[in-house]
């Protein structure tokens, strides 16, 4: 398959949980420049865009190199703002200036230890997995859900009830239960045309891209951060590797 390809990095201002995370400095540059960096040296893209409402942001970005062609919108730059809104907004001005693609991968900063060869490895599953609207990151859960509670006033049901009745899954052990996945932020990928003519980012028929080590480690709260800079600091995951100079960011 012979398909068109942009990469889509969403960073918006307003963080709120890990303040101003998407540039915050890890290992030596913004947290952004290592995505861009992993979707560079991926060699799949035609292009590699940063979708954001701060001109900060998108300085940052053109130092390493992604493009910021326009700014993102307020009202489609907020705490609560669907990604399916930035997306329709983004991708149809792209198509409306004449620049269309067929796919497109969505590739989070805040996964830093996504590598090249991460996304190339998705971006040969999706090519290869035949008639899907879309490709999403998984990983295995740690936490079953089979062992999740929903509290109503002062008392609680099991969230999921066994269906083969028996022994109910939160008193059988985690090893006995079916394998369930989440999926975490740390890449998508899909038909254009899911968004502009479906409405939904995933659309129906979905490949799982099982994701391996730290690829899809995914920053959200402070201790994230803490344990980010711990694996950087003990060697125990690698940053991809960025060809440019640091950028210098403002003090806080």
């Amino acid at each position: 398959m012979s398909s068109s390809i942009i990469a889509l990095i969403p960073a918006r201002a307003g963080s709120k949980r890990v303040k101003s995370k998407n540039i915050r400095a890890l290992g030596g540059h913004p947290m952004i420049a290592y995505t861009i960096a992993a979707a560079q040296d991926s060699g799949i893209f035609d292009a590699i865009m940063v979708s954001t409402d701060s001109e900060y942001i998108a300085d940052i970005a053109r130092h390493y190199g992604a493009e910021v062609p326009f700014l993102r919108p307020p009202e489609y730059a907020g705490d609560t703002s669907p990604d399916i809104e930035w997306l329709t907004y983004t991708l149809s001005r792209l198509r409306d200036e004449g620049r269309a693609y067929d796919c497109f991968s969505l590739l989070r900063p805040t996964s830093p230890f996504r590598q090249a060869e991460t996304i190339r490895r998705a971006w040969a599953q999706f090519c290869a997995a035949g008639n899907v609207d879309s490709l999403r990151a998984v990983e295995k859960c740690g936490e079953h859900p089979g062992k999740m509670w929903v509290i109503r006033g002062d008392r609680m049901t099991p969230l999921l009830l066994n269906p083969r009745g028996g022994v109910p899954w939160h008193s059988t052990p985690y090893q006995a239960l079916p394998e369930v996945y989440v999926q975490n932020a740390s890449l998508e990928i899909a038909w254009t045309r899911v968004v502009l003519e479906g409405g939904s980012i995933a659309g129906d028929i979905l490949t799982p891209f099982v994701s391996e080590g730290y690829e899809g480690f995914d920053i959200n709260q402070p201790m994230d951060w803490w344990l980010a800079e711990e694996l950087v600091r003990r060697d125990e995951a690698a940053l991809p590797a960025v060809s440019h100079p640091a950028y210098p960011l403002k003090q806080e």
